[in-house]
């Protein structure tokens, strides 16, 4: 059996990935802020609970795990967060928060991984966004989150290619999970106008069961239309 990483396990994403690794008999440790709300559970499924913009804590949590496991056969860099408007009125916090999550997480947990997944010849699997190769005008913060997670991505496949560790960068367009439940915008309704969550999963399973000699650099997933809804914004009387 190998193991796994993944963050942002709890929900949406991340959960399908997690149920698809276990399906690819993989032990996951999944890192979320909580798991109040996630309703599964399995012998192989490890939640450990871990806010990955706290760097002490993210870094006790990967040690404890590679205490426990004589080898990290991948990563997968899940985690996400957003904040979306005109540039000006994002809040301070709210960048450094996508920094944080978005860039600096994986950029970390890369570092303390790397060791494990050259001795096992493993794997680093990223979610970015498709954000990350167009302009984007009402998230020019949050695309440069990803498009940075993305380069960073690339430039490391270079340095670690011939220690036999894959990398991989998943670029999903507008998928129908949470993600959009706090933003003034949400995907459209209509089948071929939103990803599903498990057709990110299913193009991480296709990256893992390629040939040793094949590496899947970089996958971009849109739906068939490409369709925003805004959403009605609330009036101060309550209707």
């Amino acid at each position: 059996m190998k193991t796994a990483i993944l963050t942002g396990a709890s929900r949406g994403i991340g959960l399908e990935i997690v149920k698809r690794l276990i399906a690819m008999d993989y032990r996951v440790y999944g890192l979320a802020r909580s798991f109040e709300s996630t309703d599964f559970s399995h012998e192989n499924f490890v939640p450990v609970q871990c806010d990955v913009q706290d760097t002490e804590k993210l870094i006790k949590a990967v040690g404890d795990i590679e205490e426990k496991e004589p080898e990290i056969h991948l990563l997968v860099n899940n985690a996400g967060l957003g904040y979306f408007g005109p540039h000006e009125q994002i809040p301070v916090k709210g960048i450094q928060a996508m920094v944080r999550t978005n860039l600096e997480a994986p950029l970390i947990l890369c570092r303390l991984l790397l060791r494990s997944l050259k001795k096992s010849r493993g794997t680093i699997i990223s979610i970015s966004s498709v954000t990350a190769k167009k302009i984007s005008t009402h998230g020019c913060a949050y695309a440069a989150t990803k498009a940075g997670l993305s380069h960073f991505l690339n430039s490391l496949f270079e340095e670690v290619r011939k220690y036999g560790v894959k990398v991989t960068t998943i670029h999903p367009d507008m998928t129908k999970t949470g993600f959009y439940d706090n933003l003034d915008f949400t995907y459209e309704e209509e089948a071929d106008a939103v990803l599903m969550a498990e057709q990110v999963a299913d193009a991480v399973e296709y990256v893992l069961r390629g040939g040793d000699n094949l590496v899947i650099n970089d996958i971009t997933l849109r739906p068939q239309k490409n369709r925003i809804r805004r959403k009605t914004a609330k009036r101060d009387d309550g209707v």
